[in-house]
């Protein structure tokens, strides 16, 4: 069983999530509701999460988020139990890996910027996102809960795909045995996205 989860850092983006559907189950965070439907979406901040709700994706979509007194009343929503307070993309990756996947391809998981030290996502400009001028959020949490993961699921496979050959890859990340990067390229000539 394979999964893919999905981060919006840029390096996924020429990546098509619609022909992903077809391989696994899709794990994806945040405003990526707005332009495709993943078979779990994940979201943890409340004004992502009031996005998500005020648009109606709840009603006909699978939509986690960790328990808030803020939209308990809200209808649909499922919640993570126990909450462990993580960022959307380790807990979209916790999800899947808790869901039995023996392989589990991360998309978007970058930590840093490609090209600087200014916001490294998709969705940067819009609403409940940074501008594409600011500078970046520190990495520290996202990384230290991916590494945990992966290091708690010994038996699955991780592949990080990454933008290219020399991208950043975070010293955590290369303890474990059960982890691989990939490159954009490579991945799409897996699957025969090209």
């Amino acid at each position: 069983m394979t999964a893919f989860v999905i981060g919006n850092g840029t390096s996924r983006k020429d990546i098509s999530l619609k022909t992903l559907k077809q391989y696994g189950k899709i794990y994806a965070c945040n405003a990526v509701y707005r332009e495709f439907d993943p078979d779990y979406l994940i979201a943890v901040d409340a004004k992502m999460v009031f996005e998500i709700c005020k648009a109606g994706y709840q009603q006909k979509h699978e939509v986690w988020t960790n328990p808030n007194q803020a939209y308990s009343k809200l209808a649909r929503l499922n919640f993570f139990h126990p909450n462990r307070g993580w960022s959307s993309g380790p807990t979209a990756l916790n999800m899947a890996s808790e869901h039995g996947h023996e392989t589990i391809y991360i998309l978007g998981f970058d930590f840093v910027g490609t090209e600087t030290d200014k916001i490294n996502n998709i969705f940067a400009g819009t609403a409940n996102y940074k501008k594409a001028t600011e500078k970046a959020t520190y990495y520290g949490n996202w990384l230290r809960q991916t590494a945990l993961i992966i290091q708690q699921n010994s038996k699955k496979r991780y592949i990080r795909v990454v933008e290219k050959e020399d991208s950043f890859i975070p010293e955590p990340l290369s303890r474990y045995g059960n982890i691989s990067h990939i490159t954009v390229e490579e991945f799409k000539n897996s699957f025969n996205l090209q």
